[in-house]
């Protein structure tokens, strides 16, 4: 069976055509896998706040302090309810299952000012960076009176990743772990 010129033609068009019609087809019909993290990344992440807080002993604390680490940060209005006790549960047992990396991470409460959380309900909490600010000052301008989530800010400073406080924490483990094992820093 002989081929004509024209179909010669049509076969060579289709054969440098159908790579542009593949990737077409991909780009806008392919699914793209889920990401790995099971928290938020932040982009672009932005540098934690430079607010000056108050220890519950009256000393000023700043984030900058624990430049270095891995810092976990919860945000509550003051008085620690129980979701906000909840966070601080989650933060707690993440931390404690990282085992010897445990160390690498931070965590700190930052609550407003007007209203300071009772000691006796974070007396579970032993290690916690407990701070007093101003109203609405927070590690970033987007975490500003945010209760809804948990944070983390890298060892160079850069708030990177929030997880919902209701999340699993499996999933927040998990997101710390693969960070702390790729991480040379903090």
């Amino acid at each position: 069976m002989t081929v004509g010129p024209r179909a010669k033609l049509v076969l060579i068009a289709a054969l440098f055509a159908a790579p542009i019609v593949a990737s077409y087809l991909t780009y806008y019909f392919g699914h793209a896998k889920p990401t790995a993290n099971h928290g938020e990344l932040l982009l672009p992440p932005q540098q934690e706040s430079d607010a000056v807080f108050r220890r519950p002993d009256g000393r000023s604390f700043s984030l900058r302090e624990l430049r270095g680490r891995w810092i976990l940060v919860a945000q509550d209005a003051g008085k620690c309810d129980e979701r906000c006790l909840g966070k601080l549960v989650v933060m707690r047992q993440v931390r404690l299952a990282l085992g010897r990396d445990a160390e690498r991470v931070e965590r700190v409460l930052l609550v407003d000012a007007d209203r300071a959380p009772d000691p006796s309900r974070l007396a579970p909490f032993p290690g916690m960076e407990v701070a007093t600010g101003p109203r609405g000052s927070g590690v970033d301008t987007r975490a500003a009176g945010d209760l809804d989530h948990v944070y983390l800010v890298d060892p160079n400073g850069n708030v990177m990743m929030r997880w919902r406080s209701t999340a699993d924490p499996k999933g927040m483990l998990q997101d710390l772990q693969r960070l702390l094992s790729a991480s040379q820093i903090g």
